[in-house]
């Protein structure tokens, strides 16, 4: 029996994204891990959680072929979310 080789892994895009969302993951730990909880870092890493939130809707949730007006409204949500999350930490 033979393993799948990444790039035949990686043709599928929801393989990609899955590498992606796991890199993601662990450069947000090691920036947070790191650096601990200054205000640009926290900023950084809900940034990349939004990021993850983004690809996990268009490409698991297939709503990259959504109707546009769908679309729209969640990419509007997730750059939302981004800033409330991120005012909400810097201002309160």
């Amino acid at each position: 029996m033979t393993s799948p080789s990444i790039s035949r892994f990686v043709r599928n895009r929801a393989g990609l994204s899955w590498l992606i969302l796991i890199t993601a993951t662990v450069v947000s730990f090691a920036v947070g891990a790191e650096h601990g909880t200054g205000a640009a870092i926290v900023v950084v890493v809900l940034g990349i959680a939004a990021i993850k939130i983004r690809l996990v809707g268009l490409d698991f949730m297939e709503l990259r072929r959504a109707p546009i007006p769908l679309r729209v409204l969640f990419e509007a949500y997730c750059v939302l979310l981004w800033a409330m999350l991120s005012g909400l930490y810097l201002f309160l």
